[in-house]
């Protein structure tokens, strides 16, 4: 029986059986499995077979290892188009921690998710080859020293020519990721849904933590300030200071207030003609959504975006040149039912649908 679920997954998967592996601080270690096509891959990504998850047609749902959508684990990022990649840090927070569980989270809940999007009509592992990376093995004693490590994985990962989408862990890990993607691309355009613009300069005598990112970001010249828009922000605030800096580096701010009650589907619009064919990045902060869709989170805030309204603005970006993801603060302590890492979990793959190589019907 054994035997068979495996020729079955294998089948599925594209791959073939054997060990499994996982990054650790760039060594690869095996990892016991159901199956495992990964191995070490000599052709371009376009030329190999396509991973696809297991069906829930011949693979039961309890199955496997936890990867993320139960797709293959594997070691570097050699032959893929796209990967998902962990990075469970949260010592960068502010307020309630448990960000650093959120990846595993999310990968649990992953397990529902399918291969095909009616409706957006795309079929992603139909265009694009894709792993689970496994995690950044950060430093939880360190911020500075993890922001390195984290860099160091991402450095490879973009240099391989593949995608990252990036299961967090709390908002600071986007500036060294966003350091590895402008290293490569140069800066980059940003779509950034967010509770609060994490604008902020430092805190408490630190220039680093998950309020700063894209302040750091900015100072970096890691950003293409004329391309940047960020969605779904509110609460209340210390200063203006933040808003104002955003809107004088030319930001475009769009309030929550500003969402309610509508379609953001014609704000997308614009949003794509202001990105134009360049670079983007996607960073998405759950907490951009309102707590009772969303209350996994460390810093809630009230009156936020719906998850519709979530679909809406990542298949917005359909047809953009979007060069990596994140989906960020998903702090599961918070939230015992696990619907906040479900809906993180369907998030990432609308965001792995409208990547520039997917085709929609």
């Amino acid at each position: 029986m054994l035997r068979l679920l495996a020729s079955t997954c294998a089948r599925g998967l594209g791959g073939r059986g054997g060990s499994r592996r996982l990054v650790s601080r760039g060594r690869a270690r095996p990892v016991a499995g159901l199956c495992d096509p990964s191995r070490r891959l000599s052709r371009q990504a376009s030329d190999a077979p396509r991973n696809q998850p297991p069906s829930p047609e011949f693979v039961a749902r309890s199955v496997g290892i936890c990867s993320m959508m139960r797709l293959p684990v594997q070691a570097t990022p050699e032959g893929l188009d796209a990967a998902f990649v962990g990075v469970p840090l949260d010592i960068g927070t502010s307020n309630r921690p448990g960000a650093r569980f959120g990846p595993r989270r999310i990968r649990e809940e992953s397990v529902l998710l399918r291969t095909t999007n009616p409706s957006t009509g795309a079929v992603p592992f139909q265009f694009l080859r894709v792993a689970d990376l496994g995690d950044v093995n950060v430093n939880l004693y360190n911020l500075q020293d993890s922001c390195r490590l984290i860099r160091a994985d991402y450095q490879k990962i973009v240099a391989a020519g593949c995608v990252p989408l990036t299961l967090g862990g709390d908002h600071t890990i986007t500036y060294p990721i966003l350091q590895a993607i402008a290293e490569k691309h140069g800066p980059v355009g940003l779509v950034h849904v967010d509770a609060h613009m994490d604008m902020a300069d430092k805190a408490l005598g630190e220039k680093l933590y998950h309020g700063t990112p894209f302040r750091r970001c900015v100072d970096e010249g890691l950003l293409d300030c004329k391309r940047v828009v960020q969605i779904g922000i509110r609460g209340s605030s210390t200063t203006l200071d933040t808003y104002r800096y955003s809107r004088s580096q030319g930001f475009r701010v769009v309030l929550a207030e500003d969402c309610w009650l509508k379609s953001l589907v014609p704000l997308m619009g614009e949003v794509r003609q202001q990105m134009g064919g360049r670079p983007i990045y996607i960073s998405f902060d759950i907490d951009g959504l309102d707590p009772a869709y969303a209350p996994g989170t460390g810093t809630p805030e009230i009156a936020g975006l719906t998850p519709s309204q979530a679909l809406e603005i990542i298949r917005g970006c359909q047809g953009l040149n979007v060069v990596g993801c994140d989906l960020v603060e998903v702090s599961p302590p918070y939230d015992p039912s696990g619907n906040t890492a479900l809906v993180a979990a369907n998030l990432l793959f609308e965001m792995l649908c409208v990547l520039p190589k997917v085709t929609v019907a």
